[in-house]
C-alpha cells in the first residue's frame, strides 16, 4: 500500500471535523443572497402543489424555482407542522450528504487510495485563492456554508453521483436501465440548477469521451439522452427550454464572476499542475479533458461578453482540485508523492484560513480570537418581525435589493421581484412602479394609484425617506431602522 495509514487518517479525520462544522452551520442556517427565493419557493409549493403561480409576486406565472428537489421540500412542508426554514435545513442535510458521499463515489473511480477522496473534500472547499468568493454553485468552505440549503448544492451532489455512475456504466458496458436511469438523472439534475447542470453535462462528456467506449454504448447512450430531453419537454412547471433565450438578460448579474480571477483561484494553479502531470501519462485523462471543456466554456463567455457563462467555473475547478487530491497517491516514488503532500498541505492551510471566518457562524463572533474575528461576515438579518401584521399573500412595497430578496420568505409578495425573472412579462414596469414610489418629489396621487394597482397592503422602508404621503400609518420597526407602514387608503 502506498498511501501511509497515518496520513489517510489525518486526510478523513480533517474532512470530518469541516463536515461536522457544516453541520453545525446548518443548524444556524446563516441568511445571505438567495435564501428568500428558495424560502419564498417552499412557501408557495406548501399552499398549492398544482399551481403555485410566481414565488415572489403575485402574478400566476412559471419559474424555474419550481425544480422536482423544491417539489419535494413543498411537500414536506404541507404534510409537516416544520416551519420553511426547518425544511430547507432538512434539505440542506440533505444536500450536503450527496456532495459528500457524491464526492467519495466519483474519486474511487479515480482513485483506490483511501486518503484519496478526503483529500478531494478538503481541496474542493479550501483550494481557491485568497479572496473570499461566495456565490450559489460554488462551494468554498464560506460559499458553501451560506448556500447549503440552495438547490445548487442538491444539484451538485448529485452531478458527482452521476459522474461516479456514468464511469461504471461507461467501463461495464452498462444495460438499459441503467443508462436510462442516467438519463433521467442528467434531466433532474438540470431542472434542479441549470448552471450546475452545465457543470455536469460537461463532466458527463469527459467521462465518456475518455473511456473511448463502443458502439453499442453510443447507442444506449443516445436513447439516455433522448430520455432525459424527454424529461425536460415535459416538465410541467416551467419550459426549460425557454431559459436557454434568458442568459442574454443576465451579463450585468454575472459580469463580476469574471473579475480578480487571480486572487480568488491562485491555489487552483497547483491542481493545474497536477492535471499536466496527469495530461503527460494519459492523453485521454478525464479530469483533463473535463479542464479543458470549462476553460473553452468559460473563455467563450469572457470574450463574448456572455458573462452568465461563468457559471460553468466550477467544470474548471473541479477536475483541477480533485486532480492534486488523486496526484498525493498516484504519483510514483515516494519522494514525489510526499511533494505532492507537503505542496497540498500548504495550500490547504492557506485556505482555510482565508475562509476561517466561517468558524463564526457557529461560535459567537466575540468569543472568536480578533484574527479570526477579523475575517467573519456577519448574515443577513431577516424580516421575522414582520410577520405579527403582515400575512400569507399581502403585497408589500419594498425597496430592491435586501428588502425585496428577503421579504417573500414569509409568504408575502413584494410589487417587484428581487431577482432577475424572465418568466414575468410585466418585470420592467413593475421595477419601474417601485422606483417611481420611493423617488423625491413624487406626487401623493401618483403613489396611491402604484398602491391601488399592485394590491399593496403594507410599504417597507428604512423610516429615513419621509414624504411618501399620508396615506400611511406606521405599525412596526424593525432591525436596521426598518419601519413597516400600513396602507390606510
Amino acid at each position: 500500500m502506498r498511501a501511509a495509514p497515518r496520513g489517510a487518517l489525518v486526510a478523513q479525520a480533517a474532512a470530518a471535523v469541516v463536515v461536522v462544522l457544516l453541520l453545525l452551520v446548518i443548524v444556524r442556517l446563516p441568511w445571505a443572497g438567495d435564501l428568500g427565493v428558495h424560502a419564498a419557493t417552499v412557501q408557495r409549493l406548501r399552499h398549492n402543489l398544482l399551481d403555485p403561480g410566481n414565488p415572489l409576486v403575485d402574478a400566476d406565472t412559471p419559474s424555474p424555482y419550481y425544480s422536482p428537489w423544491m417539489l419535494v421540500l413543498g411537500c414536506v412542508a404541507r404534510v409537516s407542522d416544520l416551519s420553511v426554514f426547518w425544511v430547507l435545513r432538512l434539505g440542506a442535510l440533505v444536500g450536503l450528504g450527496l456532495l459528500v458521499t457524491g464526492v467519495w463515489r466519483y474519486v474511487r473511480t479515480l482513485s483506490g487510495r483511501r486518503a484519496a477522496p478526503a483529500l478531494a473534500v478538503l481541496s474542493l472547499l479550501f483550494l481557491w485563492g485568497t479572496v473570499l468568493f461566495n456565490w450559489s454553485g460554488f462551494y468554498g468552505l464560506n460559499s458553501l456554508a451560506l448556500t447549503v440549503s440552495y438547490p445548487s448544492v442538491f444539484a451538485l451532489g448529485l452531478a458527482f453521483h452521476f459522474w461516479a455512475w456514468l464511469g461504471r456504466a461507461v467501463r461495464e458496458d452498462g444495460g438499459w436501465g441503467m443508462w436510462l436511469g442516467l438519463g433521467v438523472l442528467w434531466a433532474v439534475i438540470l431542472l434542479c440548477h441549470q448552471f450546475s447542470g452545465v457543470v455536469a453535462s460537461l463532466g458527463a462528456i469527459a467521462t465518456v469521451v475518455a473511456a473511448r467506449p463502443g458502439r453499442a454504448v453510443w447507442g444506449r447512450l443516445g436513447c439516455g439522452v433522448v430520455l432525459g430531453l424527454v424529461v425536460l419537454l415535459v416538465w410541467p412547471y416551467y419550459d426549460f427550454f425557454a431559459l436557454l433565450g434568458a442568459w442574454d438578460g443576465l451579463e450585468s448579474v454575472h459580469r463580476p464572476l469574471y473579475e480578480d480571477l487571480f486572487g480568488r483561484y491562485w491555489l487552483v494553479l497547483l491542481g493545474v499542475v497536477a492535471l499536466g502531470v496527469r495530461w503527460w501519462r494519459d492523453r485521454w485523462d478525464p479530469l483533463v479533458l473535463f479542464f479543458v471543456l470549462g476553460v473553452a466554456l468559460v473563455a467563450v463567455g469572457g470574450v463574448s461578453g456572455q458573462y452568465a457563462w461563468g457559471r460553468a467555473l466550477p467544470a474548471v475547478l473541479i477536475p483541477a482540485q480533485v486532480a492534486v487530491a488523486v496526484e498525493v497517491g498516484e504519483a510514483g516514488r515516494r519522494a514525489v508523492r510526499v511533494g505532492w503532500g507537503c505542496a497540498l498541505g500548504v495550500a490547504l492551510a492557506v485556505g482555510a484560513w482565508t475562509q476561517v471566518g466561517t468558524v463564526g457562524y457557529v461560535v459567537r463572533p466575540g468569543d472568536l480570537p480578533a484574527a479570526v474575528a477579523e475575517k467573519y461576515r456577519e448574515p443577513w438579518v431577516g424580516y421575522q418581525w414582520m410577520t405579527r401584521w403582515v400575512k400569507y399573500g399581502d403585497v408589500v412595497m419594498a425597496r430592491a435589493g435586501r428588502p425585496a430578496a428577503q421579504i417573500p420568505a414569509y409568504g408575502a409578495y413584494t410589487v417587484a421581484p428581487g431577482y432577475p425573472d424572465f418568466f414575468l412579462p410585466d418585470e420592467g414596469r413593475r421595477e419601474e412602479a417601485v422606483r417611481r414610489y420611493f423617488a423625491v418629489g413624487v406626487s401623493e396621487g401618483e403613489r396611491g394609484a402604484i398602491l391601488r394597482e399592485y394590491g399593496v397592503r403594507w410599504v417597507m422602508d428604512t423610516g429615513v425617506a419621509g414624504g411618501l404621503g399620508e396615506g400611511l400609518r406606521e405599525v412596526g420597526r424593525g432591525p436596521g431602522g426598518q419601519v413597516l407602514y400600513a396602507v390606510v387608503r
